[in-house]
């Protein structure tokens, strides 16, 4: 067991439980923190941070998915450091660099700028998406409706996710990288649900809708104008090709191709994944 502790921010969510498990595999200590988990811990309540930073030596971050994210993230990133952390990986995404995201370039400013070694994962579109995020309810409805066209994407699996998180985190020479990580090939969303029908899940069509009206359709979902346009222009540069081509992060860092999609879909389709409730986000 390593000696001092790695921090999981979003430690009951979609990558960070993931990531906590790798981490515990691999023999390291871990506290992972959340909202809900015993020790808290809040984005926008830094009364809660010290506790959380404690002896930590490294930290995976996931950002707080807010307007004022980047001067949070800044906030917490120096307060790291001086508590003595050496090592910050910030789970990022793959188009980050795109002139239309200058909000999370800036996130990942406020990272690099700690003083402390840092890591920049930047996966693409999860698979996770058609079992624990907002495709979901369109898998299950038999219609996922999205505006991403014949546009094509290398969804990845977030254990692959997880288990580079976990090997950056631990081990050296990784600090200064940007780490863009893909699916081993690149499939429409139509492709994506034939390939969950076949694995045993549930049989769903996809059909486009225009980019302004998938942004109204989310709006009356109740979701905020700002992240809804923001996951609209993402979405539309999938249509646009810009998802497509392949990446070799995984590769670079475990010594082995990723998930395929197939086999993702298998194992979910397996566990029931469209029958339970879904899981948090994170």
């Amino acid at each position: 067991m390593t000696e001092h502790p790695i921090l999981v921010l979003g430690g009951t969510g979609k990558t960070g439980r993931r990531v906590a498990a790798h981490l515990r595999e691999r023999g390291a200590a871990v506290r992972a923190v959340s909202r809900s988990t015993e020790q808290r811990f809040d984005w926008h309540d830094d009364a809660t941070w010290d506790a959380a930073l404690r002896g930590v030596r490294a930290v995976y971050l996931v950002e707080p998915g807010t307007a004022d994210a980047p001067e949070t993230v800044r906030a917490f990133a120096r307060r790291a450091a001086a508590r003595g952390a050496e090592r910050l990986v910030l789970l990022s995404f793959r188009s980050v660099d795109a002139p239309a995201y200058g909000h999370y370039q800036a996130i990942e400013r406020a990272v690099r700028d700690a003083g402390t070694g840092w890591t920049m994962l930047r996966p693409d579109w999860f698979a996770q998406n058609f079992t624990e995020d907002f495709f979901r309810r369109g898998v299950l409805a038999g219609e996922l409706r999205l505006p991403t066209g014949d546009g094509a994407v290398p969804f990845i699996d977030a254990e692959d996710i997880a288990a580079v998180a976990a090997a950056v985190l631990t081990e050296d020479g990784h600090d200064g990288r940007h780490y863009d990580l893909t699916g081993p090939r690149a499939l429409t969303v139509a492709e994506a649900l034939a390939e969950i029908a076949r694995a045993g899940g549930p049989a769903a069509r996809y059909a486009h809708v225009d980019a302004a009206a998938f942004t109204a359709e989310l709006g009356r979902q109740g979701w905020p104008a700002e992240a809804a346009a923001v996951v609209t222009t993402m979405l539309d540069d999938i249509r646009q090709g810009h998802n497509a081509p392949l990446s070799d992060g995984v590769r670079q860092v475990l010594g082995r191709e990723p998930v395929d999609f197939t086999r993702y879909a298998e194992a979910a389709a397996a566990a029931g994944a469209w029958r339970e409730p879904s899981p948090g986000r994170g």
